[in-house]
């Protein structure tokens, strides 16, 4: 019977957080059925974005982001976008300054100092020279739909007291098993960090999709209590907004602000990824995403224990499959709605292989991220 206790606990949980998910999702749909022409809720000039992005050598990727930021639905006039320069050694400095010379918005170039590196530094960098009073945050390897950052200018005028917005973000690749299991992890973080948005207990977002005001960044001290740390401006920024203004952190529930971003090619190149974001947990001030990750972790772990007890006591299987229909039960329940969000139900059919490998797979970058050391964008970091 202890094989049951963590696999209920978290069905439990699931069910609770579905519950918010739903609810905003409901809210949301309300909202579109109710208005036939929804960019009512686009603001007038007066409510301004600046596009903040750290790029290292993103030659490749840049004229794509570049082509959709050009297409956003948002008039020009409210928005900048400023692209700072982590020392590219490609041409990805050369095609911000000539895109900025004839792009239909603003877009500047910003270069890091020769004694400035690292993400932060240049989300700093930028946001130093921005004007508006919103900064946007994506990626330089990203792609956007034309109506991402209206989503956003929707969302403040619904909730004009919002400091912080964690948006969508959808892994994409080949149609293979890898990309299955990829996306649906990650569809499941997405779910979770928005559904305990919606709870005001909030855990996770990710960089590559998020908003802030400028005003509520500087009354936190902005990245300086992490700026050690070479991950986790993202979320520490969120924990510290929510501490200091609660209620005023939300989730953005609109697909039409979904930022796709291409999975990880390799199971290696997976791993450095999980393992430099797993990197910044020993240091959350937070309880609720250390809850959150002690249940996950303690039901996938209590389920490969008891499977392998039960190779040894043949009388214990009952009692595991018991534990696996609550634990799969609960996953289920949650990530339908999550995956029907993002429009890929499809990936329902990895459930039963990933929870088979989640287990190994979770410890293995959980002791990997406590070890502190990992390698991006060619840099070692520790």
């Amino acid at each position: 019977m202890c094989l049951l206790v963590l696999p209920a606990l978290y069905a439990g949980l699931m069910v609770w957080l579905s519950a918010a998910l739903n609810e905003e999702l409901r809210v949301k749909n309300e909202e579109l059925e109710s208005s036939a022409n929804p960019s009512f809720l686009i603001p007038d000039s007066s409510l301004k974005f600046s596009v903040l992005i750290a790029a290292r050598n993103e030659a490749e990727n840049l004229p794509q982001l570049l082509g959709d930021l050009a297409a956003q639905t948002l008039p020009a006039a409210c928005f900048e976008v400023l692209i700072a320069n982590d020392h590219s050694t490609d041409a990805t400095a050369a095609i911000i300054a000539a895109a900025a010379q004839e792009a239909g918005f603003a877009l500047r170039l910003i270069e890091l100092s020769v004694h400035t590196t690292g993400k932060k530094a240049a989300l700093l960098a930028a946001q130093q020279a921005a004007r508006a009073p919103w900064l946007v945050c994506t990626d330089a390897d990203c792609r956007l739909g034309p109506g991402w950052l209206a989503a956003y200018a929707a969302l403040l005028v619904r909730q004009p007291a919002t400091n912080f917005i964690s948006g969508p973000v959808l892994l994409t690749g080949p149609a293979n098993w890898f990309t299955t299991l990829m996306g649906l992890e990650f569809a499941g973080l997405v779910g979770v960090g928005a559904a305990c948005l919606a709870r005001q207990q909030p855990t996770m977002c990710n960089g590559a999709n998020l908003a802030y005001r400028r005003s509520a960044f500087e009354a936190v001290g902005g990245f300086t209590d992490h700026a050690h740390l070479a991950s986790g401006d993202d979320e520490f920024l969120l924990h510290s907004i929510h501490a200091r203004f609660p209620g005023t952190a939300r989730f953005l529930f609109d697909a039409d602000a979904i930022v796709r971003t291409a999975a990880p090619l390799t199971l290696r190149a997976l791993l450095r990824q999980r393992v430099r974001w797993a990197s910044k947990w020993a240091h959350y001030r937070s309880a609720a995403p250390q809850r959150l990750a002690l249940v996950v972790l303690g039901a996938n772990v209590a389920l490969a224990v008891g499977v392998a007890a039960a190779l040894a006591w043949p009388g214990l299987w009952l009692w595991v499959a018991a534990a696996g229909v609550l634990k799969l039960g609960g996953d289920v329940w949650f990530l339908g709605p999550v995956l029907g969000f993002l429009g890929r139900r499809k990936w329902l059919v990895g459930l039963l292989p990933l929870q088979l490998l989640y287990a190994p797979y979770a410890l293995a970058v959980g002791l990997a991220g406590r070890r502190g050391g990992y390698e991006w964008k060619g840099r070692a970091v520790r």
